[in-house]
């Protein structure tokens, strides 16, 4: 069985085409600067193409291209595109219309259009991929799987926010979360890796990359994560600036004159990591500048860590206990610094690492971290969106 991932973005669409018989990558790629200027990547065993110009002038004829080059005789790894599946769609929002994934219809992508004030950056590019596969692939199933559904089992005490509650039955606000489907895929993996039944775990998963969240994980279930109504809650990340004190908002627009577009662009732009060291938004120039001894990055580093060890033992508490500490994405895979920093004094929690191995750890493959008498397994897990993806389609149409 072969499925098609689509990851839709503004003006960018990435791919992966998966065998699931063996879980087999056989292509990647990706279509950016659509409606711009146009450039291609696209990469299988034999070839890997890199930064081609080509026009691109929509998510069709992205979608067009990715089609062309899986089948094609020189560079293809199907022979024909009705081999393909299934097509699955990252879906970043899917509110609280939909607890799990969704065979795609007309009643699906009305209720996506209506979640756009909702996400408002993120839903219009799926739904353009999802339109764009409808016309160039119209007899292959699509499913939507949406990085919110896994969260949808948060009790109501996690995700309402202390408002009136008439903003949550008009306006819908609430605790959403997101990196659902990374969260996800980490816990099932951290759960076979160490041989256990994931009911019976109590997991903290810290998905920390450019976007950061941690998520409370018990018996396989969401039950509290730290971004909320959007991504921005949470800790700092690499140009967010996380949970802050609301009244910030209201003070700095009577203070400073700033509009409520000003704000939004300073608190999802121009915060996090860049804000605080005023050097970069990239965790690795933040660690090579504290090395240095520059100040402002040695007070990012300690910011962040503090704040996602607050939310590990906020968690542990929540959870009452803490059997598995996970450790993915971009930053938590590869940045010893901060899997040393975020495990530094946790031996209270019965969390603590072999240092050796942290900082000389193979990439790409699971490992246990923990020091030979931790009580609490941390374990550094490669997180895989695509796949994950790939399976809950898999799971729609079989």
């Amino acid at each position: 069985m072969y499925i098609l991932v689509i990851n839709s973005g503004s003006s960018s669409l990435k791919f992966q085409l998966l065998e699931m018989k063996d879980k087999k990558l056989l292509a990647k790629g990706v279509c950016e600067r659509i409606g711009i200027d146009g450039q291609y990547s696209f990469k299988t065993d034999k070839i890997n193409i890199k930064d081609q110009q080509i026009n691109i002038p929509s998510h069709e004829h992205a979608i067009q291209i990715v089609i062309n080059n899986l089948t094609c005789d020189e560079n293809g790894v199907i022979s024909d595109i009705h081999e393909i599946n299934a097509v699955g769609h990252r879906a970043v929002h899917g509110g609280e219309a939909f607890d799990n994934s969704a065979i795609i219809n007309d009643d699906v992508l009305a209720e996506m259009r209506g979640l756009i004030k909702l996400a408002p950056l993120h839903n219009p590019p799926v739904i353009k991929g999802i339109e764009a596969c409808s016309k160039i692939i119209p007899e292959v199933p699509q499913i939507a799987v949406f990085d919110t559904s896994f969260h949808s089992t948060i009790p109501d005490y996690a995700y309402i926010y202390p408002l009136p509650y008439s903003y949550y039955e008009k306006n819908k606000i609430r605790r959403y979360g997101f990196h659902g489907t990374s969260h996800n895929y980490v816990s099932r993996e951290a759960a076979k890796f160490v041989n256990r039944d994931i009911k019976q775990l109590k997991i903290v998963s810290c998905h920390m990359g450019n976007g950061t969240s941690i998520t409370a994980i018990k018996s396989g279930k969401s039950v509290d994560t730290t971004m909320g109504f959007t991504p921005l809650e949470g800790p700092m990340m690499g140009t967010r600036s996380g949970t802050i004190d609301p009244a910030i908002v209201t003070y700095l627009m009577e203070e400073e004159n700033m509009t409520a577009q000003q704000i939004n662009d300073l608190l999802n732009k121009k915060s996090g990591f860049i804000g605080v060291s005023g050097i970069s938004n990239d965790w690795r120039d933040i660690c090579v500048a504290a090395k240095k001894g520059d100040c402002r990055a040695k007070l990012a580093q300690n910011i962040v860590t503090t704040q996602i060890k607050k939310y590990i033992g906020s968690y542990a508490a929540v959870m009452g206990g803490i059997d598995i500490l996970i450790l993915t994405a971009g930053i938590g895979e590869n940045s010893d610094d901060m899997r040393r920093l975020v495990t530094t004094d946790m031996e209270f929690l019965g969390i603590k690492i072999n240092s050796e191995l942290n900082e000389n750890m193979p990439r790409g493959i699971n490992i246990d971290l923990s020091d030979t008498n931790a009580k609490v397994k941390t374990l550094v897990i490669p997180t895989n969106e695509e796949l994950m993806i790939a399976e809950e389609t898999m799971k729609k149409i079989v």
